[in-house]
């Protein structure tokens, strides 16, 4: 039982940390939501495309399944969370 006890007592601690950091991600959900296929993205793919932006710059955000993945990932987890 006692280390039943210590395996509730550290899983709720992981739970409860892991709860915390989404919900301080919304914004960064409704930020790129909004981004995604938007005028500034539009410019960001075409300035990419163009050579204008440097090289060395991390592309993540342009590619529009790498977005719509990480939003629809985040939707299926608040699914799960709001069922239990």
């Amino acid at each position: 039982m006692e280390q039943y006890l210590d395996e509730v007592i550290a899983a709720t601690k992981t739970w409860e940390a892991a709860l915390e950091q989404f919900a301080n991600i919304r914004e960064a959900v409704n930020s790129l939501n909004a981004y995604l296929g938007s005028k500034e993205w539009q410019k960001d793919c075409a300035d990419d495309r163009a050579g204008r932006l440097p090289k060395n710059l991390k592309r993540g955000v342009l590619s529009e399944d790498g977005i719509w993945n990480a939003l629809e990932n985040y939707r299926e987890v608040l699914q799960r969370i709001t069922r239990q």
